[in-house]
């Protein structure tokens, strides 16, 4: 909590606005899929966006329900025989997170290559704008809290869902999509608009959609939207019956064995999908920061063990709300924490304006975000950018999610990555240098002769306990390959986040195929073992060389 910034505040407000347009049918159409009540994904929505937000260390990652989570509610539910049961199962799963977190088990996030994360935002914004084109088009059989793309029944069921969504277009819909996407293109193509920079689009695009809505109410036309094809918040008619929404886990179940398996189950995929979202979000940061991705497990232990303890379903960092909130302008977690807010208020004050926003109108705003994640651009510059070992682990981690899911998608893509590094760097090492400096602060850092992204945890460390107002120089003289993932990170170290926290770096060594200018600097320093954890305490007093440092001549003498 203590990281909150407003510097951004304005940007983050109207960020966290859009995110909460985008997060409201979500919250309904997730715990809908997922056999619980309505309100319940309203609670894990408010709870993902403020509770999570001030604890978590991302500072553009939001969470809530997630789809990837629907099967398995759904499933548990019913073996469970009661919702309070389930509810149960969910707050000790917030506790397995917890634990998690304590245990460091976040850094498995460092070993995800960057080609498999392109992948996978690319592949989700594919699916966002499958999943949402029934919606434009007024055929709202499907809802988002489907598994992606596969009913109830375990079908496979997009693409026949999209030919029939043709067949059976509803006019209104249509003409409030089209005017919907042209308000948000406008927004971002006439120069006019270009510069209102106080009112969010997607706002903008949203109420166009209600008042055209409203025109076909009060005409008695038959375009009109019916309720079907309208957001659907529960609205209470009284305090005691909005009190009523809320539920209690039930502890008499605490020694069920199968409430044990449902929340370790829930703790493992959450966790999983929760770390995929927080590289994502920080692949998509403008700012390049990283997350501490055990800090990000601790709050989101936190948030389900809350969630779940008044009566809403686990939840996890979802990706779709995290790239709006990033499209959106989103800076600081103030975006994230707002999103929370809106839709608490929305909950007391407005339920029932809410309930007049056409589906079609939220659907042009996911299918703009789709297709900036899955741009035509992203592919083409994987493709004249990378080598096939890239830009093969990508393109199959995109055909696998689309057809399959998120966890086995992302599998398969690390998977064919693997194969590809292991394939040319099965022999590889990686040192990273570490030497006594004085007063002006000077830290001298070589990369071994071959670097592959299996190294890219213990650079991305080092950057990040790099003290603010030092110097670093980064000596790439003796490496004959460095990984495109280890380039890119340093790149942006260098361009982004090094002058944010007013780090001089200096370059050495690096060759012109790495796409990376060099400075005047000549390094002789010693190597060390990159086993040897760096704290920020060991890099801000001086970093000791320990016991098992070899000397450049050493290293040479041993080939």
């Amino acid at each position: 909590m203590k990281n909150l910034s407003t510097k951004y505040l304005k940007s983050d407000l109207q960020a966290g606005l859009v995110v909460f347009l985008v997060a409201l049918p979500l919250c309904l159409g997730i715990a809908l899929a997922s056999g619980a009540p309505l309100f319940s994904g309203i609670i894990s929505g408010v709870i993902g966006g403020i509770v999570v937000g001030l604890f978590s260390g991302s500072q553009l990652s939001v969470s809530g329900p997630a789809a990837g989570l629907t099967a398995i509610i759904l499933a548990a539910i019913a073996s469970l025989g009661s919702f309070e049961t389930f509810l149960l199962a969910g707050v000790l799963a917030g506790v397995l997170q917890l634990i998690l977190g304590y245990i460091k088990a976040g850094v498995v996030s460092n070993y995800l290559p960057s080609n498999v994360i392109e992948g996978m935002l690319a592949a989700i914004g594919i699916i966002i704008i499958l999943t949402q084109l029934p919606h434009a088009i007024g055929y709202d059989v499907i809802h988002e809290g489907d598994y992606f793309h596969i009913n109830k029944e375990g079908n496979y069921d997009m693409f026949p869902t999209i030919i029939d969504a043709i067949n059976f277009m509803h006019p209104g819909a249509v003409i409030i999509v089209l005017a919907s996407l042209a308000v948000i293109i406008a927004f971002e193509k006439v120069p006019f608009l270009l510069k209102i920079k106080a009112i969010p689009s997607a706002l903008v695009a949203v109420l166009i959609g209600v008042l055209i809505n409203e025109f076909f109410r009060m005409t008695g036309s038959s375009f009109l939207v019916g309720p079907s094809h309208l957001v659907s918040l529960p609205v209470p008619e009284s305090m005691s019956a909005f009190l009523n929404q809320f539920s209690l886990p039930d502890f008499n179940q605490i020694a069920n064995k199968e409430v044990w398996v449902v929340a370790l189950t829930i703790a493992a995929v959450a966790s999983i999908e929760t770390l995929l979202s927080v590289e994502a979000a920080d692949k998509l940061d403008p700012l390049r920061r990283y997350t501490n991705t055990n800090r990000e497990l601790k709050a989101q232990g936190i948030g389900n063990i809350l969630s779940c303890m008044i009566g809403g379903i686990p939840l996890t960092s979802v990706i779709v709300r995290s790239s709006a909130n990033v499209n959106s302008g989103g800076k600081t977690k103030i975006a994230a924490i707002s999103h929370g807010i809106f839709l608490l208020l929305a909950v007391l004050v407005i339920p029932m304006l809410l309930n007049r926003i056409p589906l079609a109108s939220l659907a042009a705003v996911l299918i703009v975000i789709g297709f900036k994640l899955a741009s035509p651009r992203i592919f083409v510059h994987m493709w004249k950018n990378s080598k096939k070992y890239q830009f093969i682990p990508f393109v199959a981690t995109v055909i696998a999610i689309v057809f399959s899911d998120l966890l086995i998608g992302v599998g398969i893509g690390l998977m064919v990555s693997i194969y590809f590094i292991l394939r040319g760097n099965l022999k590889l090492a990686y040192f990273f240098k570490q030497e006594d400096y004085s007063d002006d602060k000077t830290i001298h850092m070589e990369l071994a002769q071959e670097v592959s992204f299996l190294n890219k945890a213990a650079i991305k460390q080092t950057f990040a306990h790099l003290p603010d107002n030092s110097k670093l120089v980064l000596d790439a003289s003796h490496t004959i390959y460095i990984d495109h993932d280890v380039l890119l990170m340093i790149n942006n170290f260098v361009k982004l986040a090094a002058p944010e926290r007013n780090i001089e770096v200096k370059l050495t060594g690096f060759r012109k195929e790495y796409k990376i200018e060099n400075t005047d600097v000549h390094v002789t320093s010693v190597l060390s073992n990159n086993e040897d954890k760096v704290s920020p305490k060991d890099v801000g007093s001086g970093m000791k060389v320990p016991s098992n440092t070899l000397n450049v001549k050493d290293l040479s003498s041993k080939k």
